[in-house]
């Protein structure tokens, strides 16, 4: 009892304290447990526990009008848990109410009447959000560019008057083009695809809809043979399957340049994916729900969905949303079949991930090099180096001209190699790479370590290691390695210098641990020493063999000292 009685003395001390109060009936009038409830539900909300939030706000309703902010709560958890029409009636129910007053309202309900293709009604909404509320730049951003498209699709014509937002503006310029079938479509897709500012290359997949559409088959045929399936993105790889395939229908069922609310549902992806840049997870996976809303046969963003899950360690949930992917969708049920297999190795062990995902692999009759690439990483990761070679080689020996995508093949064989001691195999490997990408620097840094540790050209290791650190000088392995290199040419000073700063970057790492503490003892700094070694005893990820020469380490130092 007495512990009941602390709690709602806080929870009341917290709401009094809340500038929102001033628009709520006071909370005299509630009971501590309705409270509770109301602030377990805002807790579960921040942890990302959407389904535990939904229950905590469904069993304090009576907050609904009586606390303002908390409808905002219960729409934005209904949203997230894929409940959009609920959340737009519950909006609807209170419209003329204070507590339906904040921006994700307005934009809910200009999208349902979008959805419903009553263009004057969104364009009503949208016309009356509050000038405060456009004062966040993101908010500005989406309610202009709703308009843009609801004006698009009522007057039929693209507005003169452009929006000044980068290429978010190229973006939804591309799309509303599409949409008319503008003669000028090939022209933006054109411009959006080749940017140098950054990687749009999902939006070629776009383009094949539109070409499909369009019955330009042979146009659509000609970029795909262009792409190599080992180093394009997974919505493109898709497309390309279907082309390679002739199942040129498929793209229809998922997207439409003629439907409007599949080029807003990619607008709202978009900036799903603007709010996870700026690490806001809640307002990312909001939009991202809404996107779904808008265009569900697009099941393709679900994919984003079960990362998230799955990096947030709810992995229950991320393989009931693995489920969307079939087989038709051959490299979305792939990357259903490779998540799975991730959670069984941090829900169990590795061994059993492994021999699934394998067990999966050899069903699959001729399995393009995406595929085999990534059943070869598998076993690499899982230190079954000989398997993984079997597997690189497969692709290697398809691959005729000296591509970056084959560099890096050679360069993951080569690592292989190296691992199982094959020296002689793996500068093979390395040094190929490196002929048809000289300014690698995470191939520059493999070498030259590899060769550190061998004791083996090491002048011109070092030179190799000061190549790829002019190139990536923030990377911790580079900055571990170029400093190791300093350490066994006894330049220890300037060694301490790198490896303090990788230990900074990388404290985690036991081997980054272990040479930083090699070095201090080498500059007679025992005590840290020792520290740095203690460290790296307790790590989860040390090596038996790396425990075994620290323990030697901790009574007599580095072996060469």
């Amino acid at each position: 009892m007495f512990k009941r009685r602390i709690l709602f003395i806080l929870i009341f001390t917290l709401l009094y304290q809340s500038p929102l109060l001033s628009k709520s009936t006071s909370f005299s009038e509630f009971s501590s447990r309705n409270l509770s409830k109301y602030f377990s539900g805002i807790v579960a909300l921040e942890n990302q526990k959407n389904s535990d939030a939904l229950e905590f706000f469904n069993t304090s309703k009576i907050l609904i009008n009586r606390h303002d902010p908390y409808l905002e709560k219960l729409v934005t958890t209904l949203v997230l848990e894929d409940k959009v029409a609920q959340a737009i009636n519950l909006i609807r129910i209170n419209d003329e109410k204070n507590n339906s007053q904040f921006f994700e309202a307005y934009v809910l309900l200009a999208l349902d009447h979008l959805k419903k293709n009553n263009i004057n009604k969104a364009l009503e909404v949208l016309s009356e959000v509050p000038e405060e509320f456009k004062r966040d730049r993101f908010n500005f951003i989406i309610v202009n560019s709703l308009i843009q498209y609801a004006n698009v699709f009522k007057y039929k014509k693209v507005s003169k008057e452009k929006l000044n937002f980068g290429n978010l503006s190229l973006i939804s310029e591309t799309f509303q083009r599409c949409y008319l079938d503008d003669e000028s479509t090939d022209t933006f897709f054109s411009t959006l695809i080749n940017n140098s500012q950054a990687d749009y290359s999902r939006y070629i997949y776009f383009y094949l809809t539109y070409l499909i559409e369009k019955n330009r088959i042979e146009d659509a045929k000609a970029i795909t043979e262009e792409l190599e399936y080992v180093n394009i993105t997974l919505l493109l790889s898709q497309g390309k399957s279907w082309i390679d395939r002739n199942q040129n229908k498929e793209f229809s069922k998922v997207f439409s340049c003629n439907d409007h609310n599949d080029i807003v549902g990619e607008f709202l992806f978009l900036i799903s994916n603007l709010f996870s840049s700026q690490n806001e997870f809640e307002k990312s996976n909001f939009y991202l729900s809404l996107s779904t809303y808008l265009n569900p046969k697009f099941v393709f963003n679900f994919s984003l969905v079960a990362e998230n899950l799955y990096l947030n360690k709810n992995y229950e949930k991320s393989k009931s949303v693995l489920k969307n992917f079939n087989k038709n969708h051959d490299f979305y049920y792939w990357f259903r079949l490779k998540k799975e297999a991730q959670i069984i190795a941090k829900t169990r062990n590795d061994e059993e991930a492994l021999n699934y995902i394998a067990s999966k692999f050899e069903k699959i009759e001729n399995p393009n090099n995406k595929f085999i690439f990534d059943i070869a990483n598998f076993y690499k990761n899982s230190k079954n180096y000989k398997t993984a070679i079997k597997y690189y080689s497969l692709i290697i020996d398809k691959i005729e001209s000296d591509s970056e995508v084959k560099a890096d093949l050679l360069y993951r064989r080569g690592g292989s190699y190296e691992r199982l001691k094959e020296y002689v195999k793996a500068d093979e490997d390395l040094l190929a790479s490196l002929s048809i990408n000289p300014n690698d620097a995470y191939v520059l840094n493999y070498l030259a370590y590899s060769w550190l540790e061998r004791d083996f050209k090491i002048d011109e290791a070092i030179e190799m290691l000061e190549k790829a650190y002019e190139q990536e000088n923030n990377d911790p392995y580079i900055i571990d390695s170029i400093g190791w290199a300093y350490y066994l040419v006894d330049d220890y000073i300037k060694a301490e210098q790198f490896l303090k700063r990788a230990v900074e970057l990388m404290p985690d790492d036991p081997i980054v641990n272990d040479h930083y503490a090699d070095i201090l003892w080498k500059l007679d700094r025992k005590i840290q020493a020792r520290y740095f070694w203690s460290m790296v005893l307790k790590m989860e990820d040390a090596e038996e063999d790396l425990l075994n020469q620290i323990k030697d380490k901790l009574i007599t130092g580095p072996q060469n000292s």
